[in-house]
């Protein structure tokens, strides 16, 4: 049977994409689409296409008239959380591409999904090729004893760092110590000019018109550097297949699942 879905942000940038991509697909039955903006509109008209019968809805509790199995949520740092946490309590697993939780939410998230014996998968970066990207600066950090992280975005966007750079830095932290030269506390001048410490990784956000968005860890060794760099195009479509893909596996997940690599790499 198709896995009944409903996205939340479904005519935003990337959730559009999806919500086009699941409409489209014999896997999954879209039976829910949330955009508050555009409450009312018929979702196919929406998203270009003919009508197909669903109006959006401002909130989750509308949704919920219609049973839902997985909740994909491509909205804003403010509200992801709280829907989070009231879709496991209403027995709704969550896949969470939205940026700007940190470590501490997804630690009351883990726990709740735990409770209900639920799944969620997040990703700060539902692409592919951005999870191979974390995969191999993960791997780099085994040999290599220093790093930062550049990240790079436009200038509208108001998360910093991004989620992507957010859970690098975290997972980097459980591989390896970074090794900084100069402590912080003995750096001359503004020490906010070093970025900001993730998890022990100094992290540089740029935020600047004509940047999509991109990140870069850069390994530093005695006459040498390692750069292992991802950039992405002014196109969403990088993150649907991700996005879909943790859609069918978070049917099979208890817990919580932080970044797209662990399902290529760790499943």
């Amino acid at each position: 049977m198709s896995i009944k879905v409903c996205v939340a942000g479904a005519t935003g940038w990337t959730g559009k994409a999806v919500a086009s991509a699941v409409l489209a697909s014999s896997d999954f039955h879209l039976v829910g689409a949330i955009a508050r903006r555009q409450a009312g509109i018929d979702i196919g008209e929406a998203l270009g296409q003919e009508k197909v019968g669903l109006p959006i809805v401002s909130s989750l509790e509308e949704a919920l008239a219609t049973p839902i199995d997985v909740l994909i949520d491509y909205t804003g740092h403010d509200s992801v959380k709280e829907r989070i946490l009231a879709a496991l309590d209403k027995g709704i697993r969550v896949v969470v591409g939205t940026s700007g939780l940190a470590n501490l939410d997804y630690e009351e998230i883990e726990r709740s999904a735990l409770e209900h014996k639920l799944g969620v998968i997040a990703a700060g970066n539902f692409s592919i090729t951005a999870a191979l990207a974390k995969h191999f600066a993960l791997i780099a950090a085994q040999y290599l004893p220093s790093w930062e992280i550049i990240d790079y975005a436009s200038a509208s966007k108001v998360d910093a760092p991004s989620g992507t750079t957010r859970e690098l830095a975290e997972t980097l932290a459980t591989v390896a110590k970074n090794k900084l030269a100069v402590p912080l506390e003995q750096t001359h001048g503004p020490k906010e000019a070093r970025g900001a410490t993730i998890d022990g990784t100094q992290v540089h956000s740029i935020r600047l018109p004509s940047y999509m968005i991109a990140f870069e860890t850069i390994f530093g060794l005695p006459n040498e550097r390692l750069s292992i760099r991802h950039d992405a195009g002014a196109g969403a479509e990088p993150y649907v297949a991700g996005t879909l893909l943790a859609t069918q596996k978070v049917m099979e997940v208890n817990g919580l699942v932080r970044g797209l690599d662990q399902l290529l790499f760790h499943a």
